[in-house]
């Protein structure tokens, strides 16, 4: 895992307190939207992945402004949760989509590609990154 925080801090020009941040904010954007049985599947593949995600999860989030628009038009989920949560942690556009592709392929070399595709495609917004 170390080595895929410290790929993705290079690759999207974060520092590897963010780049960890990210990348447990997308790994638990997958566990709350992704089909259950094959996430878990990929975090049980990818090392250290779960502690990553459980050390985050602890860790107080910061409130952003695309969250608070959307939570105050009553949306919030799906991909554009995800975005508000990764621009409370700094990322640009860019940076989110550099993370997602350093991250996808990543796993795809533990699961396979085709098991990715298969997530992917079963995750509402998720298979036009991959």
């Amino acid at each position: 895992m170390e080595g895929l925080i410290a790929r993705v801090a290079e690759r999207a020009n974060l520092d590897n307190d963010t780049a960890r941040k990210a990348i447990a904010t997308m790994l638990n954007f997958l566990v709350e939207e992704g089909p259950k049985h094959e996430v878990d599947e990929l975090l049980d593949a990818i090392p250290h992945a779960r502690e990553v995600m459980a050390a985050e999860a602890g860790a107080p989030a910061k409130a952003s402004l695309l969250g608070g628009l959307l939570g105050a038009m009553g949306g919030g989920g799906g991909l554009m949760a995800l975005a508000g949560k990764l621009t409370a942690l700094g990322l640009n556009m860019s940076q989110m989509k550099t993370v997602g592709k350093v991250l996808f392929r990543y796993a795809s070399r533990h699961v396979g590609e085709e098991k990715l595709k298969d997530i992917a495609a079963k995750t509402p917004g998720l298979s036009q990154m991959v």
